[in-house]
């Protein structure tokens, strides 16, 4: 097989890794290097399901000694079988590089023979890349779970970033779709590098030109809709998951049937794509929002409301905690009324030190009035005209394409106004169509 027909098996393989993330790196090459890393992001192109990709996105190999029920990739799946020798893949990066193709690496790769095997082959593409072709620009691995961590360290001191898959959201999942894998076989690397990262952080406290190990940190992937996991445990996963092991993204990927298995969704069922947009900007309302996932899902309500964002469903269902009088509000109240971002609501505290802030203010700054005005008191009041109503707020939260779907799917059963107090009365028919997209 010639590298052109490698290179076209192992990229499509590798398309379902997602990796749609800036550098996180700032790094000008030095004298005799080439490329460079930085951390506003990379140039990003798209791919044709959508995903946002920036890097030579590749597997070393996709021969693989486990047989997952859900990966392309598994043992017992009669799929042709390819992979690249370390020389041939910092090869090919370079070439791709020097032709402005790409601006880095996203290098993943089935387990051939072991573990470890697979890391040592990994470890040697990157080294003749950053030692022998002296490539500056940016390079994510993913992690090998059983490797030893002698080789995790020396893929950490050549990457920027690494990131070790958890995959599905439960061990039980894991033992039903890939009975050779189990939680602790993950977390073990991820809490390897954690710790790598903070002696790391140390070492450059004391010494500014000590080696640095993975500077853009980890990361992590879940596949969404494979298993029965709600979206309470997955948000709450995620949640541990930024708290104990620092991680810097958690990716989730709406499942794509490739396999036919009793376990799994049929092939040919769509995607759960606004299942996994909702996780997305619930991981969001996380890291910049100061939510925590219980304030977001709980026991009696597992699964995001389909008509609206998970910051909106919130203040919908907090009412008694607004209006908030913009010229008073802290900046953590200020950051969960819709239609107000970071920025926004920065800009507010900073320009609320000189004046007394109007709607026609709020506007300029760049908040959403649309959705915030029902929220915001101004100097006391709210702004003029509005008139509070249920259906009102309601239509004014719901994007274009979920008002279609609400008039469409719900007021036709009974012609009657949607409470936000209440979830939508929905067909499984229906939830399926929103979960899947269909909208």
């Amino acid at each position: 097989m010639d590298l052109f027909d490698k290179l076209k098996l192992l990229s499509d393989a590798a398309k379902y890794d997602v990796a749609c993330t800036s550098s996180g790196v700032d790094r000008k090459a030095q004298k005799g290097q080439i490329g460079s890393a930085v951390s506003c992001g990379i140039c990003h192109s798209f791919a044709g399901d959508g995903r946002c990709i920036s890097l030579l996105k590749v597997l070393m190999t996709n021969a693989c000694i486990y047989d997952c029920k859900y990966c392309v990739n598994r043992r017992s799946n009669d799929t042709p079988r390819a992979g690249f020798t370390p020389r041939e893949l910092a090869e090919l990066t370079i070439q791709f590089y020097r032709r402005n193709y790409i601006e880095g690496l996203f290098l993943s790769s089935g387990v051939q023979k072991n573990p470890d095997y697979t890391c040592e082959q990994m470890i040697e593409a990157l080294r003749l890349l950053r030692e022998e072709y002296h490539f500056a620009g940016y390079i994510h691995a993913k992690a090998i779970p059983g490797a030893d961590d002698k080789l995790l360290q020396q893929l950490g001191m050549l990457a920027d970033r690494m990131s070790v898959n958890i995959e599905l959201p439960s061990q039980q999942s894991l033992k039903l779709l890939a009975p050779d894998k189990s939680k602790q076989s993950i977390f073990t690397p991820m809490g390897f590098i954690r710790n790598q990262l903070r002696e790391n952080a140390s070492d450059l406290v004391k010494y500014h030109h000590a080696p640095k190990f993975a500077p853009a940190g980890q990361s992590t992937q879940m596949i969404i809709g494979a298993t029965p996991d709600t979206d309470y445990q997955i948000l709450n996963l995620t949640e541990g998951l930024y708290q104990k092991y620092k991680l810097k993204r958690v990716f989730y990927s709406a499942y794509l049937p490739v396999n036919e298995s009793a376990l799994l969704p049929p092939i040919g069922t769509k995607p759960p794509l606004l299942r996994e947009h909702r996780l997305y900007q619930a991981d969001w309302l996380l890291r910049f929002y100061g939510f925590k996932a219980k304030e977001l899902l709980d026991e009696q309500h597992q699964s995001f409301h389909p008509y609206l964002d998970p910051k909106c469903n919130w203040a919908l269902n907090h009412l008694d905690l607004f209006p908030v009088e913009v010229n008073k509000a802290s900046y953590e109240t200020l950051l969960r009324v819709p239609g107000i971002g970071v920025k926004g609501a920065k800009k507010i505290i900073t320009a609320r030190r000189t004046t007394s802030l109007t709607f026609q203010d709020l506007k300029r700054l760049g908040v959403v009035l649309k959705r915030a005005q029902y929220f915001l008191l101004c100097k006391g009041k709210m702004m003029e005209g509005v008139k509070v109503s249920e259906d009102m707020v309601l239509r004014s939260m719901m994007s274009d394409s979920a008002k279609s779907l609400y008039y469409q799917y719900q007021m036709p059963q009974s012609m009657e106004q949607l409470s936000f107090f209440e979830q939508p009365k929905l067909t499984q028919e229906d939830v399926q169509k929103c979960l899947t997209g269909q909208l």
